[in-house]
């Protein structure tokens, strides 16, 4: 999204079905030049650890607000029609809903 990899760190994998629900915690926008990157962050850096692709395809935005973005997925794991909506779970603006909508 405008030039930029808008990112959330999801703690356990993404939802694959309708009607699982999981955490997304917003973590600072990367440069699209991370694309692709896996490897591993060295300790002391932010991100430090291994760094994986989980899964790889695109994207089309339907719905973008400052608390709701509305997405269809066509990924090598994920597809289908998704929801972030920010929570403020816990009273952190950072901590988002991720959830398969039904088609």
């Amino acid at each position: 999204m405008n030039d930029a990899l808008r990112s959330w760190a999801v703690p356990k994998k993404p939802p694959e079905a309708v009607g699982v629900r999981r955490l997304a915690v917003e973590v600072e926008d990367h440069p699209m030049e991370y694309a692709f990157f896996e490897g591993e962050i060295p300790e002391g850096e932010y991100g430090a650890g291994l760094v994986t692709l989980w899964d790889r395809g695109t994207y089309d935005a339907e719905t973008v607000t400052e608390n709701k973005i509305v997405f269809t997925i066509q990924g090598e794991r994920l597809k289908g029609n998704y929801c972030l909506l920010r929570t403020r779970f816990g009273g952190a603006a950072k901590n988002w809903l991720f959830f398969k909508m039904k088609s």
